[in-house]
């Protein structure tokens, strides 16, 4: 997330319901969420959603490339890329609170060969020479303030500045959620970057959020081919993906 400089950034806390730990920034908003006894088991469903972007990988390159993820929550997606699917992983987070959150209480791993933890604003480190353009697989956006009210960055110079970062083949995932968010305003501005035919969104989850993936240059996948993907994924990894294929739909506009 990102943020003046001049606000105070909130600090994070944490409470503990029926097994599952929740993160939350000065606000009973959750920010993300952990099953204390299997951190691995990616618990929210927008999070899950946000993985979604399996689909349009080809199976066996489920592991491949480079996982980036802008806006840390819980770590959950960051535990996945990394401890799950195995990939070299980056996530970007403003708030170092969040960092030393889910480091102490989700299960989030020191820094190594396959994890880097950046303490950074997204759309500055974005436009940084760290940032890996055009070496991205997986790109995960979740990026808001404490109070949850609408995505931070989403404008089109933003999403231009995401689709640098993804290579040919490379997905992103943005979860458009919010009191003052406007899906078709969102969603519109990231269609004029990466092309409406290479725009798909979800239906909403109860909460209110939609996820919306967008590819770069990748092919799309036949029915067949996102059928078999879909089993693999739910019988490899335990999320539910044929549901997904029943959720999603191409973006036509509004």
């Amino acid at each position: 997330m990102t943020v003046p400089r001049e606000v105070r950034l909130p600090q994070a806390t944490i409470s503990e319901l029926d097994g599952v730990r929740y993160l939350h920034l000065d606000t009973p908003w959750v920010q993300g969420a952990m099953n204390i006894r299997r951190p691995r088991t990616v618990v929210l469903e927008y999070v899950q959603r946000m993985l979604a972007w399996m689909l349009w990988r080809p199976q066996q390159a489920l592991s491949q490339g480079r996982a980036v993820q802008l806006g840390l929550g819980a770590a959950a997606i960051t535990r996945f890329t990394q401890h799950t699917l195995h990939m070299h992983t980056t996530a970007v987070e403003l708030n170092p609170a969040v960092i030393a959150a889910c480091r102490r209480w989700f299960r989030l791993a020191a820094d190594g060969e396959r994890l880097s933890v950046v303490q950074a604003d997204a759309a500055r480190w974005l436009r940084s020479r760290e940032a890996p353009r055009g070496g991205v697989t997986a790109l995960c956006v979740d990026l808001y303030d404490h109070e949850a009210a609408a995505p931070v960055l989403d404008d089109e110079s933003f999403y231009a500045d995401c689709r640098a970062l993804l290579a040919d083949d490379g997905v992103m995932s943005v979860n458009l959620f919010g009191r003052s968010a406007s899906l078709g305003r969102s969603m519109a501005r990231i269609a004029a970057v990466f092309g409406a035919d290479r725009l798909w969104h979800f239906n909403p989850t109860r909460e209110g959020n939609t996820i919306a993936v967008a590819t770069h240059t990748a092919v799309v996948p036949d029915r067949h081919t996102w059928l078999a993907r879909a089993d693999n994924i739910e019988a490899r990894y335990g999320l539910p993906a044929r549901k997904w294929l029943r959720l999603v739909q191409p973006w036509r506009g509004q």
